[in-house]
């Protein structure tokens, strides 16, 4: 592993972001990554975090047309109810902070704790949980795990905030992307956590696991290695069975932190395939390295449906770290 310490794997990231981006305001010591003219006249504020460990979200999504703060937690830990709370305070301009939280039971009790906290101080804060995952039933224990939609209901939240709407719609809205997004992932090698120094689940070579989590969780299923082409067909027959015929959507083929981008493109010609073999029609698509797990190797696809108005908000400019086209 390329570290220090485990310790300070985290704080020695920021000091890079910090080096890396003079357009963010990176406070190392509290762990909150801000856009620099935060916070922005008349405009409502985005503020999302989680663990670390899933580069670029959430930090590399911070900027015009995305998030105006997030949190960095330790290795797939939550951050805590301060760290948010000093973020929605960095970017609040008087018109309210929207918190985009992950739904892992951690998260989702520290920005509730930061909200109350955030109203307290005459902060007005909306909360949209992302539950993207098709891996885990809906409607079982804390239900689906939020995933690669993340990166969805950040862009076009963030989208319709930069616009100027009122926090009342760019709540609407995120809800709307939140609720429509699907996302499953497949693991072909566990990932590794700083602190462990190994794997964290046994995958034996030949095998892979389909359905995992971003937090290095094992699959719902485990079976001999298939082809790119058989794990496509796997992965939207998965994902398709809420989508009607035709709807067109926002795609994202997204590595897990150790597969290459050629073996992802390729991956990404299979899953248009696959999609396009059930009457889905791709609007957009996205490949790249978005939601990681440190350095799992493996992928997941998320499809968000679309309409005019939500691929209109999709091409405005974007400019993060990470993610940044137009203007």
């Amino acid at each position: 592993m390329l570290i220090n310490v485990p310790e300070r794997v985290v704080e020695d990231a920021l000091r890079g972001m910090a080096a890396a981006h003079p357009e963010l305001t990176v406070d190392v010591a509290n762990r909150v990554v801000v856009r620099r003219d935060a916070p922005v006249a008349n405009k409502v504020g985005l503020v999302s975090g989680g663990g670390s460990g899933h580069e670029p979200l959430h930090g590399g999504f911070v900027g015009p047309g995305m998030l105006d703060a997030a949190c960095p937690g330790e290795v797939f830990t939550s951050p805590v109810p301060d760290q948010m709370l000093r973020a929605a305070a960095a970017v609040d301009s008087g018109e309210g902070v929207l918190f985009v939280v992950k739904n892992y039971t951690g998260d989702v009790l520290n920005f509730e704790m930061a909200a109350e906290l955030a109203a307290e101080e005459g902060i007005r804060v909306e909360t949209v949980v992302v539950r993207d995952d098709v891996a885990l039933p809906a409607g079982e224990g804390a239900g689906r795990r939020g995933t690669g939609g993340t990166l969805f209901v950040e862009r076009l939240a963030g989208a319709v905030a930069e616009a100027g709407a009122p926090l009342e719609r760019v709540t609407e809205v995120a809800h709307r992307v939140a609720d429509a997004c699907r996302s499953f992932g497949v693991a072909l090698a566990p990932c590794s956590t700083p602190a462990r120094g190994g794997p964290t689940f046994d995958l034996p070579e030949g095998e892979l696991e389909l359905g995992i989590g971003i937090h290095g969780e094992p699959g719902r299923e485990r079976r001999g290695m298939m082809t790119s082409g058989e794990i496509a067909d796997a992965t939207v027959d998965a994902l398709v069975g809420d989508l009607r015929p035709d709807d067109p959507v926002l795609v994202l083929v997204n590595g897990m932190g150790a597969t290459p981008l050629l073996e992802l493109y390729g991956y990404a010609s299979e899953v248009s395939r696959a999609l396009a073999e059930r009457s889905v029609v791709p609007a957009r698509m996205l490949v790249g390295d978005y939601v990681t797990s440190l350095d799992m190797a493996g992928c997941s696809v998320t499809l968000c449906p679309v309409d005019e108005e939500l691929l209109r908000l999709w091409e405005t400019p974007v400019r993060t770290a990470a993610l940044r086209w137009g203007a």
